[in-house]
């Protein structure tokens, strides 16, 4: 029996239904979960953020480097993939700002397609957060590079010309501001306040295959301060969205 695992269901007020529509896996393997069985990693990762518990505390014996007491304090959940992370994240993520919103990829035209995203983004923006969008110009070297190693070619500048045509409307709101890199990125950030979401970008992989890891930037965490760094870099080296 897992009892952390049981514990956390009750105080998330979660049934085993619950889990299991999330997950989208049956109800059966969930109660075998609580039984004792192990899930695969990504499941792991899933469920421990929608407890809002550590994976090394549901899963001590799981195995790894994030389950022994190594993992910085800085360092949550860690995803295998891009598409793990559940849609609830990305809400509470900037649903919860109320300082900063920045995001640095090539198109993030996951969230573009997502209209809840865009109302969240453009009622921060009124609400007086400040907002800021770097995305790849498609006309770049290096839109045109990372094209090439997912097998995409020109759709990569394709795909940033439709995330520009969603994001645009948000363009005139107050505190909002768009902007074109011309870098060579190695992953996107996605960032809320003091909460990040880094996208690695694996050679030949697409990002939404490649693994995310959430970080909390606590004023003395340093890898979340070499991304802020990165982020800020890229911004200054950006040209506004005309």
């Amino acid at each position: 029996m897992n009892e952390p695992l049981r514990r956390a269901l009750l105080r998330a007020r979660l049934r085993e239904n619950d889990i299991a529509a999330r997950l989208g896996v049956d109800p059966k393997t969930v109660r075998r979960w609580l039984n004792g069985r192990v899930p695969y990693p990504h499941n792991r990762a899933a469920i421990a953020e929608l407890v809002g518990a550590d994976e090394a505390e549901l899963w001590p014996d799981a195995g790894g480097l994030l389950a022994a007491r190594m993992r910085p304090d800085e360092l949550g959940t860690v995803y295998p993939h891009r598409w793990a992370v559940p849609r609830e994240v990305g809400v509470r993520l900037f649903g919860s700002a109320k300082r900063e919103i920045a995001i640095l990829a090539y198109s993030a035209l996951f969230l573009a397609e997502d209209a809840g995203i865009l109302r969240i983004l453009a009622e921060k923006g009124r609400a007086g957060v400040n907002v800021r969008i770097a995305l790849g110009d498609p006309d770049g070297p290096h839109a045109a590079e990372r094209g090439e190693e997912e097998g995409i070619h020109d759709a990569m500048a394709a795909k940033i010309r439709n995330a520009l045509t969603l994001y645009r409307p948000l363009c005139p709101l107050e505190n909002i501001e768009i902007r074109l890199h011309r870098t060579m990125l190695y992953n996107s950030i996605y960032r809320g306040d003091d909460c990040l979401l880094v996208n690695q970008h694996t050679y030949g992989i697409p990002a939404a295959q490649a693994p995310v890891f959430c970080l909390s930037d606590t004023g003395s965490s340093e890898m979340a301060a070499l991304y802020l760094e990165s982020f800020e870099r890229v911004w200054a080296s950006s040209a506004p969205l005309t």
